[in-house]
């Protein structure tokens, strides 16, 4: 028996996928050929508007999915699946959050110019559209096929949960990055940038630009990623519609996270060790989930656990970094040398 719920919508209605990529291919163009036509510097005040339009965008999906799977399925699906696309959409925002310090890393390693950014980010995210695709579909037909799997995704989430708690964030070297060489290696580049192309003509053939070469490390990078953030919402629903549609909306609200929140990343106390208690819990939970233990957690359970660990590492991190900036400031009053 396998542990998590049978997909209710494993034979859902091709009209949804329709419906989905239609909207998602509606706000790509849009981004790309009207809002965004122009390269420049993305301000803090248009990147906080894009922002916010997403993160409602992605609630009124949301509320659409317990509307319309309480009217197909009725009100006790309805709310299941709405609650497993909140708990995946979260957990992938997080993760996403966290992973802006790699871009912060690479960007400033490749020396893009702040005008590039966002279509370098923009393509990044399509290009990773298409791979978590793979990757869930992959994910959740080898639950399907093979329970152990439970077991391997499990270990990885605590093994990662462990990795990310003992050192306190993303750790990255471009130059040794896999991707790195095999990009320098394979593709035919020119070691320099030619506006916001990703190609150019260097002695009559066509060449990589170093954006080329940062797009390479960055899908690159999203891949390993995806082998924590697959398994982590496939821990919380197995309905692939869900996983997939949650992991997007999460991912295409990236590129306007990552200009309001560049240059603050480090007030974020705390979320280096929320998202560890999240994937060690998510671990646990899938590692319960089959036989011999079968143990199911209600998603009215697991997922306010979830916002609970990320909203409380947060706020004790926060108060810890109060206490110990109000100490640094008695000590320094109380100096007779200050």
């Amino acid at each position: 028996m396998i542990g998590l719920p049978v997909p209710v919508l494993a034979e859902a209605a091709f009209g949804y996928w329709v419906e989905f990529f239609a909207l998602v291919g509606v706000l790509l163009a849009l981004d790309l050929f009207v809002v965004h036509r122009k390269a420049h510097v993305l301000p803090f005040r248009e990147a906080l508007g894009w922002s916010v339009f997403w993160v409602a965008l992605a609630l009124a999906f949301n509320a659409w999915v317990w509307w319309e799977f309480s009217r197909k399925l009725g009100p006790a699906e309805g709310r299941r699946l709405a609650l497993e696309f909140f708990g995946a959409w979260i957990t992938e925002e997080s993760l996403s959050v966290d992973n802006l310090f790699v871009f912060v890393v690479l960007f400033n390693f490749f020396r893009v110019p702040p005008e590039y950014r966002h279509r370098l980010l923009f393509f990044g995210i399509l290009g990773a559209i298409v791979m978590r695709g793979l990757f869930i579909f992959a994910g959740i037909k080898l639950l399907e096929l093979w329970e152990p799997v439970f077991f391997l995704f499990g270990a990885l989430l605590l093994f990662t949960s462990w990795k990310l708690l003992r050192s306190g964030g993303p750790d990255l070297d471009p130059e040794k990055s896999l991707f790195y060489r095999i990009g320098k290696r394979v593709l035919p580049l020119v070691p320099r940038y030619d506006g916001g192309r990703f190609f150019t003509k260097e002695n009559g053939r066509t060449c990589g630009t170093t954006l080329l070469l940062a797009l390479f490390v960055v899908e690159g990078t999203d891949v390993v990623f995806a082998l924590d953030s697959v398994p982590a919402c496939i821990g919380i629903s197995r309905e692939p519609f869900i996983v997939y549609t949650s992991n997007v909306f999460a991912i295409m609200g990236l590129r306007a996270l990552f200009f309001v929140l560049q240059g603050v990343l480090e007030g974020l106390p705390g979320l280096q060790a929320g998202l560890s208690f999240v994937l060690a819990f998510v671990g646990v939970k899938m590692i319960l989930s089959p036989e011999p233990f079968d143990v199911h957690i209600d998603p009215r359970v697991s997922i306010p656990v979830i916002v609970g660990l990320l909203v409380g590492s947060w706020a004790v991190a926060s108060l810890l970094r109060r206490r110990e900036r109000r100490k640094e400031r008695d000590a320094a009053g109380s100096d007779p040398l200050s």
